[in-house]
């Protein structure tokens, strides 16, 4: 383990500027801590703080400089390792000759900054339907440098613990920040981390540090907003697809696919196919789509999923059940940004524990509705 005072700190955000990284942070837009692109250390949430909720969210200020103490905003690694709109094709015409440019791009690489545990877990989801299938994000995802930050203050939506997820990083980085009150406790994790620790002051962390650090991540296993037993997925909802709280559900659902955007996992998408009024320039461009919409379903001449009950449970059931079947892995991270961004507050961990509490019981449980 090494040490990085505040300063060390702010020229390990500056070399990887210098070395070429187009650095990805949080930073402080519109009421919100947002991943964007940032100039250096400066530019991050020093002395802020968040509070979340169903359907909540506010910023609150703090006492202190701390930079990464609450838990994180709408949007995660997935808007630039998967953007929302992305021209994957061009074909262009002239003089009666056709070309097509499909390559990926040639833009600088990102170096994330303050990625927590979740969400690198979620990067690792989208790789198992990315990376072998797709240049584009091989790309992006093979260049990009990772700096992850371990959580002390979890969200109130966030169970993290509850997934494996958190909120200790354990998979997905090249460095790995504990924040302190004087500075970083930094766990190195590849070659590209420690080529970049490095070119910075730094010194062996001590053991009152080191178990320092450790008492961070405890201390937040235990301040967990949520909690969420899964100890019986996917079978627990294969086996309740009748189950009336999908109806109850589906009265507070606003199909609006908050969930979907702010998820950093979900992957659906539409290609849209485009044409230059001249006719000279087609563009092939994929662009983010959502199961909750109802013509996403739309399959010869129809749409198979025509209600919000039909439409909120195949996401639900995607997401905890048939991913795991798909992937090998829950396709939740238990970040709670859609529980936070969910405009009616519809909290998945409450969804799944009512169809747990009568399990197989649909009689029972449409008693327990009606009462």
């Amino acid at each position: 383990m090494r040490y990085l005072d505040r300063e060390a700190f702010g020229k390990l955000v500056d070399a990887l500027a210098g070395a070429g990284y187009d650095l990805i942070g949080p930073t402080v837009r519109d009421g919100a801590i947002v991943l964007d692109h940032i100039d250096g250390a400066e530019d991050l949430p020093s002395g802020v703080g968040e509070e979340q909720g169903p359907g909540t969210y506010r910023l609150t200020s703090r006492d202190d400089d701390m930079v990464f103490s609450w838990a994180h905003g709408p949007d995660a690694g997935k808007r630039f390792l998967f953007p929302a709109r992305e021209v994957l094709c061009t074909a262009k015409r002239n003089d009666g000759q056709l070309t097509v440019e499909c390559r990926p791009g040639d833009e600088r690489p990102f170096a994330f900054v303050g990625l927590r545990s979740c969400d690198l877990h979620a990067i690792a989801v989208q790789d198992r339907v990315f990376l072998d299938a797709d240049p584009h994000y091989a790309r992006r995802r093979e260049r990009a440098l990772f700096i992850g930050v371990n959580c002390a203050v979890p969200g109130g939506t966030c169970f993290c613990t509850s997934m494996g997820t958190g909120p200790k990083c354990t998979i997905g980085f090249d460095l790995a920040l504990t924040e302190l009150p004087g500075g970083f406790v930094v766990e190195v994790s590849s070659p590209r981390g420690e080529q970049m620790i490095e070119v910075v002051r730094s010194r062996e962390a001590t053991e009152e540090e080191v178990r320092a650090a450790q008492a961070v991540t405890t201390e937040a296993e235990g301040q967990m907003g949520r909690s969420l037993d899964v100890a019986d997925m996917p079978e627990l909802l294969y086996r309740n697809r009748e189950h009336p709280r999908w109806k109850d559900v589906a009265a507070r659902c606003l199909a609006c696919g908050n969930c979907t955007s702010a998820c950093p996992t979900c992957f659906c998408h539409d290609i849209v196919e485009g044409m230059s009024i001249t006719g000279d320039t087609a563009t092939r461009t994929r662009e983010w789509a959502s199961c909750f919409s109802e013509e996403f379903s739309h399959i010869v001449g129809m749409e198979i999923r025509k209600s919000r009950e039909s439409r909120y449970r195949q996401w639900l059931t995607h997401k905890f059940a048939s991913w795991i079947d798909q992937f090998g892995t829950s396709g939740c991270v238990g970040c709670g940004r859609c529980i936070t961004w969910c405009p009616v507050g519809i909290d998945v961990t409450e969804e799944i524990t009512a169809i747990r509490a009568t399990d197989g019981e649909v009689e029972v449980a449409e008693e327990v509705m009606a009462s």
